[in-house]
Formats: C-alpha cells, sequence, structure tokens
C-alpha cells in the first residue's frame, strides 16, 4: 500500500503568488504524488494486490477563496487517480481519494515556505479580512483522526468507491456537492 499525504500549501491572491512557488507547490503536490505512484505500481501489479490512497484536500469539492494554486494541484491528482484508478482495477489494485478538510491544529500551513502577508496585496486586503477571520472562527473542522480514518476505509475498501472525504467540514461540502 502507497498512502501519498505529503504536501505544499499556499494561500493568498494568486496575482501575488510567485510562479516559482506555483511551480514548488506543483511539483510536491502533484509531480511528487505521480513519482511515488509510478514507482509503486510494478510491486503492486507483481502482486495483484493492493492500495494507493491520495490525500487530497477538500479544496477539491468546493471552490475556495485565496487558494487558486493549492487547489489546481491537488484538482490535478483528484483527475489523475480517477482515471488510474480504471486502470489498476484490472490488476486488482485500488486506487483512492481521501479529502480531509481544514484542520487548524496541525502545522500545515508552517510548510507554505511562502509569508501569507506577502500575497495579499494592498488591493486584497479588504477583500481576505473576513476570509482570515473566518478561518480564525470555523464552524467546522477536521482533526487529525479523521483523516486517519478515512485513509483506513479508503485502503480497505472493496466496493470500488473512490472518494472518502474526511472531517466535519468536508463531510458537509461533499453532501452539499
Amino acid at each position: 500500500m502507497l498512502v501519498n499525504n505529503a504536501g505544499i500549501g499556499v494561500v493568498g491572491a494568486f496575482e501575488a503568488t510567485p510562479m516559482a512557488h506555483v511551480r514548488k507547490v506543483f511539483e510536491t503536490n502533484t509531480f511528487g504524488v505521480m513519482a511515488m505512484t509510478q514507482a509503486v505500481i510494478p510491486q503492486l501489479r507483481a502482486r495483484r494486490a493492493g492500495a494507493i490512497v491520495n490525500v487530497t484536500s477538500s479544496v477539491t469539492l468546493a471552490s475556495m477563496p485565496l487558494a487558486a494554486a493549492y487547489t489546481a494541484s491537488k484538482q490535478a491528482i483528484e483527475g489523475f487517480t480517477g482515471s488510474l484508478a480504471h486502470e489498476l482495477r484490472h490488476f486488482g489494485i485500488g486506487a483512492k481519494l481521501v479529502e480531509p478538510g481544514y484542520a487548524p491544529t496541525t502545522r500545515f500551513a508552517d510548510n507554505t515556505g511562502v509569508r501569507i502577508e506577502d500575497l495579499i496585496p494592498e488591493a486584497y486586503v479588504a477583500y481576505a479580512r473576513p476570509i482570515f477571520a473566518g478561518f480564525a472562527t470555523p464552524a467546522l473542522v477536521t482533526r487529525e483522526s479523521d483523516v486517519a480514518e478515512a485513509v483506513w476505509q479508503a485502503a480497505n475498501d472493496v466496493t470500488g468507491r473512490l472518494r472518502f472525504p474526511a472531517g466535519a467540514d468536508a463531510l458537509a461540502l461533499a453532501r452539499a456537492g
């Protein structure tokens, strides 16, 4: 089994996000997942068993503001995994998606490498203020245990289900979508 859970986040106005950082996000969130998957498939295929679980994000369930580059990198993995599920099913290998919601108790925001303040130009400050206030007091959140449970469910699923939202907020978005 392979669980691809690495990720780099980025929150900010897309016009202020340096293309070098967009490339870094895609290198980890998209191409890193693809490289690991490609490396593991031959072993799983030889066994005719196993699962590949790609952790994306609830940003794939509903459009979110100030997350264009991050969303694009995770949406790419959604399409990749959906297609992969078809071609690997023949070999007894599952390809699944876990879509966690907002998890403020993790250190995910610390790995971005770019300060959020640098990605909010003056023209966006009034627009961004209520969005960041909402991040500070979310109605629903995801806990680490929600993600672990969804990964376990995905890894052990034999029904052919592709998507496993993780966390109260992600489940609410999946139901609304």
